[in-house]
Formats: structure tokens, C-alpha cells, sequence
């Protein structure tokens, strides 16, 4: 297939092509647009028109390469509220401009355009974010009826999750019955050094094809980096044995672990901003832990949680911490020391000196000296249960 052909693509319409060739015909270089699954939709194919192997591959396999750099790239696009000019990712390849394609705060897609043999002026921006609208209505327009419910659901949920709305329009806007069982369900990312998350409106757009066939009455929104899903009139164990479903499938199409954190059952729906908040509690620790469970509730990770909260209260606070244990801190570190670590595992052994010197790999009579040392120099007492629980509360907590 030559590159100057516009095929149809999977029902891609025309217009598409022909808003892709618009723009090229104004900026000099190929454009592409791409869905939220950066699948290339329609591409320009003007003669002469400046093209790099990058954008070839792309159009020959339909899909863009999935690189870290891109994805970072993608997100920034995305969140943008125009057109965002991108460094070059490689030697070979040669500078971009983008737009991400909207149809209000409903994100469609994104449309890529290869700068051409000058900077990209103001009517080339025009170009772009003339295009974005255009490819916005060609998109909706063949969307069916039910995608278009479905993003209602969404906005629905989302202003339920905000408390935008009373009770009784969140019954009505998301076809509830008057005491329904809800449970809320969030998904994200395991949060993984060195390795880009897939963009949440990545995440979210598969999440809702996937809970529309598994659950039909389901409502899904994406609020920041999290995929919210409302799951109504399921036992606990059914929501549990879902989101199992749920991480390993999405997890699997998209090359990422995630986590999952539901809820406790609600019969009130102006109780999901509640649920909301016990649904971040819990990812904020299992996203940032590999050992955490891979779907959790409040009862699986409360004492973690607790531990959030308490730091949380301690920066809010400074005031509040004991000085001796910043001081010791900050003795560590600077000095090489082990001693916040020395009392952290005595605490942690409950006072078992054997068993504590045993994880720490010295001598017990070590142990026992620096307890005693970080005594004298810090003030730290450890013999009354109030201050061991403080002690132990600022160290777990840092």
C-alpha cells in the first residue's frame, strides 16, 4: 500500500483523511490522528510532504510504537488545552506538534503533526486546533448510542464522586433504585521506578469496555490517574472476585500491574464522596507497594492506611514530632549511625531483644548498647507504653 493513499481503516470515515490533509497542506509535514489507544485513524498523504521513519511504521502498522518517552508525551498532549510542541525522541526523527481531540471534556483522540522545514507559525497552530475540532464531530458522529450513554454514566459518576449532586439526582442520573447496595471500586497503576504508567485515559477507556461486558450496570469514570467504577446491588464476594478479574485482564492489555481497592457497601448515594476517599486511602498504598495485594478493601491494608493519615498529620504539624527522633534521624544520617533503625526493630519485636539483634544481624549486646545510647544523646524513653507507641508511630511513619 503506497503512503499517498487514504484507505478506509476499520470504518474510519473519509472526512478524516481529509482534515489530516488540511492540516499537512498548512504546517508542510505528515499528520496523523490517533485514538485513545494511539490506534492511527487517518493520515495525510500529500505529496512532498516531510515524513521520518517513525511516522512510516506508524501508518504501515496502524498503531504507534509503545516507547516510555511516548507515553510520557501522550499524557502531557492530553492534558494540554492546545496545541503542545514535543522535543525529538531520536536522532532519525524529526519534531512534532500536537492536539488533543475533544468533544468537551470528553477526550477522543490525538492528532500528530511532523513540523515542516520551518518552526510551526500561528497558522499552523489554527490548523491544528481547527482539525481537532473537526475530527471531534467526525468521531462522535459515528459513535453509537450506547458509547454516547455510556460517557453520560460517566459524567454522572463523576459529579457523584465530587458531590456535585443530591442524592436523589445521582438515583436518577445513574438509573439507581431508591436504597440501592453500591460498592465503588477504584483502579490504578502499580507505581514502578523507571517505567511510565499507560495514560489514565488509556486506562479508562478499556476499563469501560471491559465493566460494559462483564457488568451492565456498572458506571465508569476516570478522575485523575484513577478509574472509578461504581458496581451496585453486588455481595462484598462478588466484588472482590470482579476486581480480581478486572486487574489481571487490564493489566494483561495493557502491559501494566495495576491495583484495585473497593469500599464498604453503601445504601446512600450522597455517601460516594465517603467512598471515594476510603477508595484513594487504600490505592495510595498498594500503588506504591509491589508486595501489596493486587485487590484490596480497608480491612486488608487499614493499619497502612492509619500510618498515611498519622504522616500525613505529622507534615500538616511539624510541631507534633518528638525532636529526639528528628535529631537521631539526622544524627544517621549524617554520622552513619543505625540508630533510628536499632529502635525501630526493637519496637517492631515488641521489646524482644534476641529477635530484633536477629533481623538487624548484630549481637544482641549491641543492640542493647545502642538502645541505651540513643537515650542519652536524644532523649528518647522508651520504657512508658505512650512514648514507645510515639516513637514508633514518627519512625514507621517517615
Amino acid at each position: 500500500m503506497s503512503l499517498t493513499e487514504s484507505p478506509i481503516l476499520d470504518g474510519t470515515s473519509e472526512e478524516l483523511f481529509a482534515v489530516a490533509n488540511a492540516i499537512a497542506a498548512v504546517v508542510g509535514g505528515s499528520v496523523a490522528v490517533e485514538d485513545l489507544e494511539r490506534r492511527v485513524l487517518a493520515y495525510s498523504s500529500l505529496p512532498g510532504q516531510r515524513i521520518d521513519e517513525l511516522r512510516r511504521q506508524g501508518i504501515l502498522n496502524r498503531r504507534v510504537p509503545e516507547e516510555p518517552e511516548q507515553l510520557r508525551q501522550y499524557r502531557e498532549v492530553l492534558a494540554a488545552p492546545g496545541v503542545v510542541r514535543l522535543p525529538t525522541l531520536a536522532a532519525d526523527e524529526l519534531p512534532r506538534a500536537a492536539v488533543a481531540i475533544r468533544a468537551g471534556d470528553l477526550p477522543l483522540g490525538t492528532i500528530w503533526a511532523i513540523e515542516g522545514s520551518g518552526s510551526l507559525d500561528p497558522a499552523g497552530e489554527r490548523a491544528l486546533l481547527d482539525g481537532a475540532g473537526l475530527a471531534a464531530l467526525h468521531m462522535l458522529r459515528r459513535r453509537s448510542a450506547a458509547e454516547l450513554d455510556l460517557h453520560a454514566r460517566e459524567d454522572a459518576l463523576r459529579g457523584a464522586l465530587n458531590g456535585s449532586w443530591s442524592p436523589a439526582e445521582v438515583r436518577f442520573r445513574l438509573g439507581l433504585p431508591d436504597r440501592p447496595r453500591l460498592a465503588l471500586l477504584g483502579l490504578a497503576p502499580l507505581r514502578v521506578a523507571d517505567r511510565e504508567p499507560p495514560p489514565a485515559v488509556r486506562l479508562g477507556a478499556a476499563a469501560a469496555r471491559h465493566w460494559a461486558a462483564v457488568h451492565a450496570e456498572a458506571a465508569v469514570a476516570t478522575v485523575g490517574r484513577t478509574v472509578y467504577v461504581l458496581l451496585p446491588e453486588l455481595e462484598p464476594e462478588a466484588v472482590r472476585r470482579l476486581a480480581g478479574q478486572a486487574v489481571a485482564a487490564l493489566g494483561h492489555g495493557l502491559d501494566t500491574p495495576l491495583r484495585a481497592a473497593f469500599s464498604r457497601p453503601a445504601e446512600d448515594p450522597g455517601e460516594l464522596p465517603d467512598l471515594r476517599a476510603e477508595v484513594d486511602d487504600i490505592l495510595r498504598v498498594t500503588t506504591a507497594d509491589r508486595d501489596a495485594p493486587a485487590v484490596a478493601g480497608l480491612t486488608d491494608t487499614h493499619a497502612r492506611v492509619l500510618l498515611s493519615h498519622f504522616a500525613d498529620e505529622l507534615a500538616r504539624r511539624p510541631r507534633l514530632r518528638h525532636p529526639g527522633i528528628e535529631a537521631m534521624v539526622e544524627h544517621d544520617r549524617g554520622q552513619h549511625t543505625a540508630y533510628a533503625a536499632s529502635v525501630t526493630a526493637w519496637l517492631d519485636a515488641v521489646g524482644n531483644v534476641a529477635q530484633a539483634a536477629d533481623r538487624l544481624a548484630v549481637h544482641p549486646n549491641t543492640l542493647k548498647y545502642r538502645l541505651r545510647r540513643a537515650r542519652e544523646l536524644f532523649g528518647i524513653d522508651l520504657d512508658h507504653p505512650d512514648d514507645r507507641l510515639s516513637c514508633w508511630l514518627q519512625l514507621r511513619a517517615r
